[in-house]
Order: structure tokens, then C-alpha cells, then sequence
């Protein structure tokens, strides 16, 4: 029997990738989709109309072939290199997604990178220059999460970030493991997997028992290699993910109280007089 990669999957409520772990940020429509390349594009044109009267005034002064090569520079910074730029500086966010709030992610819900960035641009040359758009358009009509040819291609598609954010619960520590994970080197995990494991740890009583005892021993695995040492022998995975989602919930809350700290100590340095001089304050 071949083994096949599973799909990500629509429902009401998010996004479900192929571990079977559910998003909570919504596919935009195709409408903010349009919205938000109408007005990327329109920025874009902007640009190109200004680089091509620039362009004319120094062509007067420079021979034929010199004047083409800066017109192709001029094309493919405005078509790839900008937009490439933007989405990878903004995570996913340029001057029209955020008109109309939308954010280009991975399948997996985390940010873009260099990669699909340079794939959404490259080949929105044709989809969206070439064809003014419309084989955008139409292969975001026919997809169920509103991909265009670029999103399919990159792997990305377009969340809605203008909802108002779910409330989510803490990760609670297991009394057994809170003396191991204090002691534990605890990396950073990858924001991929630490979604996963949240949104696992959040709906696991909705799950069939046995996908959720084989998920949670998957993403289990999946986190052993960012702890050090291992958890006890005999350790439940979801106590196990429970614990390490803490413990990182608690060491990052501990960081970020001394830099307020810090930085509290440091205005009041700042505020104070000279030496010698009476503050009234003190």
C-alpha cells in the first residue's frame, strides 16, 4: 500500500493540515484577495510610470541598447525583485494585503519566506501581467481556499487576519514533569510545530482516540529532538507536549518581565538629575 502525503483540508471553522490538527486562521475570500491586488498592482503601476519618465529624460543622453538594458531592469524590479522584497520583509504582508487584511502564509499557517515569495512573484508575471489578471482570478474562483496559479505552486495561500483573534488557553504543566522541565534545555521550537502542538493540545477530546493517541506520539517525536534530556521513561506525549509548551510559556513571560524591568530602570536613570542637583521627585 503507498503511502500518500495528506492534503490540507477546508472546514467552517479553520484550516486543516495533513497531521489533522486545525487552523484557526481563515482562507480570505477572493474578493480581499482581488482588492488587495488591485491596489498592489495599482502601487506597481505607479512605480513603473515614474521609472519610465525617468528613464525617458536619462534615454536622451544614453545610446539604444544602454536605454534597453535599464528598461529591463526597470521591468523585472517592479514585476519580481519588488514584490519579492515586500512579502519577505512583511512576512506576507504588502501595501494591498494590508488594505484589505489579508496574509499570504504556508499551508502550514506559518510565515513565508525568500522561497515562496520569489515563486508567487515569478509566476505572477503571466498570471497577473501577462493576462491582466485573469488567470488569477479565475484559478482563485475555482480553488477552495482561493489560491492563485502562484499559491498553488509556492505552497501559500491567503489568511484573513482582520478576524478577531480566538481566546486560547495556556498550556497547563503536569505536576509530575515540573521539576524535569525547569531543569530542561528547552529550544526554540519551529513555528510550524509549535502550532501544530498547540492546536493538538486545544482539540484533542474532539479527536478519535486512536488518531489522537498516533498524532500526539507523532508530534511528540517531532518535539524530542528541541528538549534535552528526554522526559522520565513511561511520560504520556500530550503530558509531554503539555509540558514543554509551558515551560516555554513560562521562560519566554520570565525574559520579557526583565526587559520591561530593564527598561522601567533605565528611563528612571535617564529621568534623574545631574549629580548634585535636588529631584524633586526623589
Amino acid at each position: 500500500m503507498t503511502a500518500t502525503t495528506p492534503r490540507p483540508t477546508q472546514l467552517q471553522d479553520g484550516v486543516v493540515i495533513g497531521e489533522g490538527v486545525v487552523l484557526d486562521s481563515r482562507p480570505a475570500s477572493v474578493a480581499s484577495r482581488l482588492l488587495a491586488a488591485i491596489v498592489d498592482l495599482v502601487a506597481l503601476l505607479v512605480l513603473v510610470i515614474a521609472a519610465l519618465l525617468v528613464l525617458d529624460n536619462i534615454s536622451l543622453e544614453l545610446d539604444q541598447y544602454t536605454s534597453r538594458i535599464l528598461l529591463i531592469v526597470v521591468v523585472v524590479t517592479v514585476m519580481i525583485v519588488l514584490p519579492t522584497t515586500i512579502e519577505t520583509l512583511t512576512r506576507g504582508r504588502s501595501l494591498g494585503k494590508l488594505v484589505a487584511g489579508v496574509r499570504i502564509v504556508r499551508d502550514d499557517g506559518g510565515p513565508i519566506v525568500f522561497r515562496q515569495a520569489f515563486v508567487r512573484a515569478l509566476t505572477g508575471v503571466v498570471e497577473l501581467w501577462l493576462t491582466f489578471g485573469s488567470v488569477a482570478v479565475i484559478c482563485s474562483i475555482s480553488h477552495p481556499r482561493g489560491k492563485r496559479v502562484g499559491d498553488v505552486l509556492a505552497g501559500t495561500y491567503g489568511s484573513r487576519v482582520r478576524a478577531a483573534a480566538p481566546v486560547r488557553n495556556p498550556a497547563v504543566m503536569p505536576p509530575q514533569l515540573a521539576g524535569w522541565a525547569a531543569h530542561a534545555d528547552v529550544a526554540r521550537l519551529p513555528d510550524g510545530l509549535a502550532l501544530a502542538v498547540r492546536q493538538f493540545l486545544g482539540r484533542a477530546n474532539l479527536l478519535h482516540p486512536g488518531s489522537r493517541a498516533e498524532l500526539g506520539t507523532r508530534l511528540a517525536g517531532d518535539l524530542q529532538p528541541y528538549v534535552s534530556p528526554p522526559p522520565p521513561s513511561g511520560t504520556h506525549p500530550e503530558a509531554f507536549l503539555s509540558a514543554v509548551l509551558a515551560e516555554r510559556g513560562r521562560r519566554e513571560t520570565l525574559v520579557e518581565l526583565e526587559r520591561v524591568r530593564r527598561e522601567q530602570a533605565e528611563s528612571v536613570l535617564l529621568r534623574r538629575l545631574p549629580h548634585g542637583v535636588p529631584d524633586p521627585d526623589v
